[in-house]
């Protein structure tokens, strides 16, 4: 017979979903909810708020036995999803629905069940006489380029708390993962000079110089895909790059005076990212130098608007053994999405991936997860209260 889910994770994943977390809005009602709920059992949070203060990132240790606070284990997730605007659902997205074992809602797979499931366990973990600490850490805006956990890692560190390993539970099937590509998205900005579409030698062609540029974007693909470097454990195993995002002109008969692109890379390991920002960067100087050779007025500007760093955790590492004891699957495999976990791998803190779900369900209308997936979570997180109270 399948494995199913506790009433008690059952009910939190209800009362999460039931939080409308899109990333455009806020969190704090989630995040007040989950304060409220530690404070009860005596465990105190520290937020930490973005410059608007209208979300937050929430830390919480859970102390061993001996009320040590540093080591230990940090579970990592996000609270934001992503939007349900233009999609077609089959039931209400904020209300979660039993369909044929599966779990309908937004945010069940990515990822409020790994989150439902910890807040389930707060009993069994703070009654438990833990020889080392658990670390909760959930973050705000991962959706938008990872931009809370940036601080909340931070804050790890500045706290002095030292955990020997973390567990992001970003939906994996329960495989224990240990690697992704970095994440970097870039908007350019092209400021031509607008004139008559009769007189092209009066104006300066944002456009054109958009294109140029997506140009030199594709040819950069193409050198990844044919000279490499390669990582094998990858779907896709080299760096990709795409323009993915374009708008400008304001009428057929006007030279436009302005271009916007948003493009995209993936490095792999073996890729320095900032040095692959930088010929991007060049390119867009240079395309500027031209532009400014018909219109000194012209210009481009050259925005990094988010950067996940990349994971790659040694095979060797400790929580991946650890991992795989617990019951997650080992697995070769790097992931094909970006996640938090390069920002606490890049703290020098050794993370994996694993947590309930498929991420080919997560964002799409009719969002779901398999129940016997958040068993076999709340399976890990028990092994992982025995094994840390052994």
């Amino acid at each position: 017979m399948p494995q199913a889910p506790s009433e008690a994770t059952m009910a939190e994943i209800t009362k999460l979903i039931g939080f409308d977390t899109t990333s455009r809005d806020t969190n704090l009602p989630l995040i007040d909810y989950v304060v409220a709920r530690l404070e009860a059992l005596g465990i105190a949070s520290t937020l930490v708020h973005n410059a608007e203060g209208d979300k937050a990132n929430l830390l919480a240790t859970i102390p061993a036995a001996d009320g040590t606070r540093t080591g230990g284990i940090v579970l990592s997730g996000h609270t934001d999803v992503v939007p349900v605007d233009g999609q077609d659902w089959s039931s209400d997205p904020f209300s979660p629905q039993i369909r044929d074992g599966k779990l309908y809602a937004r945010g069940t797979c990515d990822m409020k069940s790994f989150v439902a499931v910890i807040m389930a366990k707060l009993d069994s973990i703070t009654a438990a006489k833990l020889n080392e600490p658990i670390h909760l850490a959930f973050s705000y805006d991962e959706e938008v380029g990872c931009l809370g956990a940036v601080d909340l890692v931070a804050a790890i560190t500045e706290a002095g708390l030292n955990p020997r390993g973390c567990i992001v539970g970003e939906p994996t099937s329960m495989r224990v993962v240990r690697g992704h590509k970095s994440v970097n998205v870039i908007r350019v900005d092209f400021h031509g000079v607008a004139a008559h579409s009769s007189l092209t030698t009066q104006g300066v062609n944002a456009i054109s110089a958009a294109a140029e540029f997506t140009g030199f974007v594709d040819s950069m693909a193409r050198g990844f895909k044919q000279d490499g470097p390669f990582d094998g454990a990858f779907i896709v195993p080299y760096t990709t790059t795409t323009v993915n995002k374009i708008s400008g002109g304001i009428a057929v008969n006007t030279i436009p005076a302005g271009c916007t692109l948003h493009f995209e890379f993936r490095s792999i390991g073996a890729d320095d990212p900032s040095a692959l920002i930088e010929r991007y960067r060049a390119e867009a100087k240079r395309i500027e130098a031209e532009l400014q050779q018909q219109n000194p007025a012209a210009r481009v500007d050259f925005t990094v608007l988010a950067q996940t760093p990349g994971l790659d955790t040694p095979e060797d590492a400790g929580i991946v053994a650890l991992s795989a004891k617990l019951g997650g699957t080992p697995s070769p495999d790097k992931a094909t999405y970006g996640t938090e976990a390069g920002l606490f791998f890049n703290a020098g803190i050794p993370t994996v991936v694993c947590g309930p779900g498929d991420i080919a369900q997560a964002h799409a209308p009719d969002e779901f997860i398999e129940l016997e997936q958040i068993a076999a979570c709340e399976a890990f997180i028990e092994n992982l209260i025995t094994e840390l109270s052994a």
